[in-house]
């Protein structure tokens, strides 16, 4: 029988688990934005594997909370744990948690968490009410924080033949001349991502649209001439 949900035992596997040898190299590689325990993604993803298979899932608040309170923690595999959690549970996810998704891409953001918010949780809950959750991501797109606007670029980043063209060119051409080069980077990266779907569409657009230069090289970068 599994046990109930349990933060502490999470946290105290990855403690265990921490290995200082790794701890600077993997901050130098996020530019030294967080402190990191030092456990490399094979073992963090066996480890939440092991704890996911022994104990119940929290849903409803408690997920939030739990989410939440791993979020906090000032180690960057914590938050990488909270997003796995949350991925898992996204299913119970609605338009109701978008002002709660919001909340952890606008905190301790930098493009690992909030490219795994956008395209594996957010997008989800997006296109389950998409009429309203359209228009949510149309405000995103709008709003002062850039993390929240390259999260609004990329929601349709697995959607493949469900993306809708229309409101992709609205949010990219509301940022097509931004100097943000994580939104260039976003630009190009959902252009290139529906360049699989349909590379005529992305060519017309690219060569239509006044977009930066980076986002276009991105937008082509697998295109066959």
């Amino acid at each position: 029988m599994k046990k109930l949900w349990d933060d502490q035992e999470l946290i105290d596997s990855f403690k265990a688990n921490r290995n200082p040898e790794q701890m600077v190299p993997m901050s130098a590689y996020m530019r030294n934005q967080f402190d990191f325990l030092g456990i490399k993604t094979p073992l963090r993803t066996e480890l939440l594997n092991k704890h996911f298979s022994t104990h119940q899932l929290p849903s409803g608040q408690k997920l939030l909370e739990a989410v939440w309170k791993l979020y906090e923690l000032p180690e960057r595999e914590y938050q990488y744990a909270a997003i796995a959690l949350l991925d898992k549970m996204k299913e119970e996810l609605t338009l109701k948690d978008l002002a709660f998704l919001r909340q952890l891409i606008e905190n301790k953001s930098w493009w690992d968490s909030v490219d795994s918010i956008a395209s594996r949780i957010l997008g989800h809950v997006i296109q389950k009410e998409q009429v309203e959750g359209t228009r949510s991501m149309i405000e995103w797109s709008k709003a002062e924080n850039i993390w929240t606007n390259r999260a609004a670029i990329l929601h349709q980043l697995k959607y493949k033949q469900q993306t809708d063209t229309i409101i992709l060119s609205q949010i990219i051409l509301h940022h097509a001349t931004s100097p943000e080069f994580f939104i260039q980077k976003a630009i190009g990266w959902a252009l290139r991502e529906y360049a699989k779907t349909d590379a005529e569409w992305v060519e017309t657009f690219v060569s239509t649209h006044e977009l930066m230069p980076l986002s276009k090289r991105e937008a082509l970068k697998h295109i066959k001439k």
